[in-house]
């Protein structure tokens, strides 16, 4: 798939190099030189996700602005997401100052994005996000950080991406490629909350639904990107009632009589 759109854009840049095509992310992000696209494969999933949403007004927040200490320097995917998202307001946040990058619908933040006072102080001064995007240093105690502030301050419908999720088996930057399942890594805690999805369907009585069972509504796993959805996750079960498997539902009695003549 990645190598059908590489191949198109060699075209498409060959005559459209000075004007790239505000439509497509692959464009921009090439022409804007953000590694979401030739470097990594996402612009073709934020695509997907993103192309619906394209013309409502946001409030997009990217934590990482790139370009390390120099205040001109980075700020490729926020210049690639202004071009995307004409009618939204594209924020940053950076460890370092990027003040030099800021213009009319780029606003940047300097802190980090382990500092959940700092992340909460964000979403209280801005009004709330509709996506939040994590490109930032990708530490995973520091990512892990960021969702379990940020997600729950998202707003609903709103979705939420984290990059670079390789970095979970990487012991660097504290992942783990022994133990897939510790919740102390980005994928680990992740791959945790797809069960968040079903919690009415789990059969313990007395269960207490925590935030993210009743707030997830989609994840999309990609190589090395995660998408969450935030929603009211409420659908219920055809069968389960309060946690709660009866024994006698219809659907159960013929199971367990197909189960006994099997």
């Amino acid at each position: 798939m990645k190598q059908k759109y590489q191949i198109l854009w060699i075209f498409q840049q060959i005559s459209t190099m000075s004007s790239p095509d505000s439509n497509n992310l692959m464009s921009l992000a090439t022409y804007y030189q953000s590694d979401k696209w030739n470097s990594h494969s996402y612009a073709q999933h934020y695509q997907k996700h993103f192309e619906s949403l394209r013309f409502e007004k946001l409030n997009i927040l990217e934590i990482g602005v790139g370009g390390f200490s120099d205040t001109n320097s980075g700020g490729a995917s926020l210049k690639m997401w202004r071009d995307f998202f004409p009618n939204s307001v594209i924020y940053g946040i950076d460890i370092y100052d990027k003040s030099g990058l800021e213009e009319e619908r780029i606003k940047i933040f300097q802190g980090s994005q382990d500092d959940a006072i700092f992340l909460e102080n964000i979403v209280e001064q801005v009004g709330g996000f509709n996506i939040i995007i994590d490109d930032g240093c990708h530490i995973n105690s520091y990512v892990i950080t960021s969702f379990k502030t940020l997600f729950p301050l998202l707003r609903d419908g709103g979705i939420y991406v984290v990059e670079d999720t390789q970095t979970s088996y990487w012991k660097m930057f504290g992942g783990n490629s022994n133990d897939l399942n510790s919740v102390t890594t980005t994928m680990g805690l992740f791959k945790s909350l797809v069960d968040c999805l079903n919690y009415e369907e789990f059969d313990r009585p007395g269960y207490v639904p925590s935030y993210f069972d009743k707030n997830l509504i989609e994840i999309h796993f990609y190589h090395n990107i995660v998408f969450f959805y935030k929603g009211e996750n409420n659908e219920g079960s055809n069968i389960v009632e309060n946690n709660i498997l009866p024994e006698n539902h219809p659907l159960i009695v013929l199971d367990n009589i197909k189960l006994s003549n099997s």
